[in-house]
Order: C-alpha cells, then sequence, then structure tokens
C-alpha cells in the first residue's frame, strides 16, 4: 500500500508543491489548509506522516502537533516559516521528529521525510519493538506512556524518548551527540546540555525506583541505563 502523507498548510503554491513532490515519490497525498481541517483529515485519512505549518488559520500548528501527540506517535515534521533557534527546539520538545524552515529545497524535505520513517518504523519497515519493562518501570511507546511502580508519570515526549533510546540498549554508554541524533532526529544547532537538562529531569522521576536499575553517568563521555538484571 501507498504511504499516506498529510500536507497542512495554508500557502496553496507550497501545499501543491509539496503535495506534487510527495505524489511523485509515491505517496498518497491530501491537503489542508487550517488547522481544524488538517485534524478532521488526520482522524478520517490515518496518514503515516504529517507536514505541517505553524502559522495556520484558527488552531494554529502548535496546538495542532499538541493534539496529534495526545493520540498518536505519526512522525509531524513541522515546516515553517518561524527558522529562529527557539522555535526549532520548542517544536521538537513538543514531539515533532524533525523541523524544517523556509524557504526550503525540496530534495532535502523528501530526504527528511525518509529519514523520519525510518527512525520511526514506517511502512515496509520493521517495527522495534515498542514496550520495554525493567523493575517497577514500563516504557510504553504505543501508548506514549512511563509508568513508574504502576502509576503513570507525566512525562515529556523528548524525556520519554530519551529514556526508551537508553533503555532499549542496557548498558550501553551513548555520547551526547549520539543521543541527539537518535532522540532529536537533527543534526542539532544548539547546546548539547539540552541531553543534560533532560536526563536531570529523568532522574528526578526515576531515582529510587529499583536497585536493579539506575540512569548512570559515564564521565567525559555521556550516559547509560545501567541494568543488572540481563
Amino acid at each position: 500500500m501507498p504511504k499516506k502523507a498529510l500536507v497542512i498548510e495554508d500557502d496553496s503554491n507550497i501545499a501543491q508543491l509539496l503535495r506534487m513532490y510527495l505524489e511523485k515519490d509515491g505517496f498518497e497525498a491530501v491537503c489542508a489548509a487550517d488547522g481544524e481541517r488538517g485534524l478532521k483529515l488526520f482522524c478520517e485519512d490515518e496518514p503515516d506522516i504529517v507536514l505541517l505549518d505553524l502559522m495556520l488559520p484558527g488552531k494554529d500548528g502548535w496546538e495542532v502537533c499538541r493534539e496529534i501527540r495526545g493520540k498518536t506517535r505519526v512522525p509531524v515534521i513541522m515546516v515553517t516559516a518561524k527558522g529562529e533557534t527557539p522555535d526549532k527546539v520548542q517544536g521538537l520538545e513538543m514531539g515533532a521528529d524533525d523541523y524544517i524552515a523556509k524557504p526550503f529545497d525540496m530534495k532535502e524535505v523528501m530526504a527528511r521525510i525518509h529519514a523520519v520513517l525510518r527512525r520511526c518504523g514506517g511502512p515496509g519497515e520493521i517495527s522495534p519493538r515498542r514496550r520495554l519493562e525493567f523493575d517497577g518501570l514500563a516504557i510504553d511507546m504505543d501508548a506514549f506512556t512511563l509508568a513508574v511502580r504502576g502509576k503513570n508519570v507525566d512525562t515529556p515526549p523528548k524525556e520519554l524518548e530519551l529514556i526508551f533510546q537508553l533503555a532499549s540498549s542496557p548498558n550501553r554508554v551513548y555520547t551526547r551527540n549520539q543521543l541527539l541524533d537518535e532522540v532529536w532526529g537533527f543534526d542539532y544547532f544548539g547546546d548539547s546540555r539540552t541531553v543534560d537538562v533532560h536526563i536531570k529531569r529523568l532522574r528526578e522521576k526515576l531515582e529510587g525506583v529499583s536497585p536493579f536499575w539506575s540512569l548512570k553517568t559515564v564521565w567525559g563521555v555521556g550516559y547509560k541505563f545501567e541494568s543488572s538484571a540481563l
């Protein structure tokens, strides 16, 4: 079956350009010119990927992304004129899988679409293990929940993706740059200490939960999910 793409973009020229390239690449593509229509098509068509503008009439792209992330882990790429670093950071922290600033090169857009689909286990890819369980800890990327001692803990998207990445390979040491590439999914343009901030927040949620695993700092290198229950 062809992959489905949803383009939510109020500039008709850009929307049709994206649609043309997507269809040329074998996608089924539909377009929406505002946030409300985009969410309606999202529920009706169940796309494999969403290309989302931020400056939309009615519900803006931030709200659309928030609602999509409340329902599913379908990949979202923000394609927008808001190209400042704080906007990019905010978009990725909200759960976007990539962020492309206008004006853009269509070859780069298509390359990023395929990269995001590979990373997220898109159609034609082998789905990765999506639920991990350890003593007192359950990470479910399909339900997008983190449970500590049987109770769900409110966890922002990037924190959840970060702990899932680390716990998927217990005792493997990741550098900060590797984590930025695997979790944030782009060539990071800012301070790699963003990883440290997320690790700190995760530790506040997970410290002391179990004697059999922990988030460890490997000084001068990076971080690992250390487990003795393997």
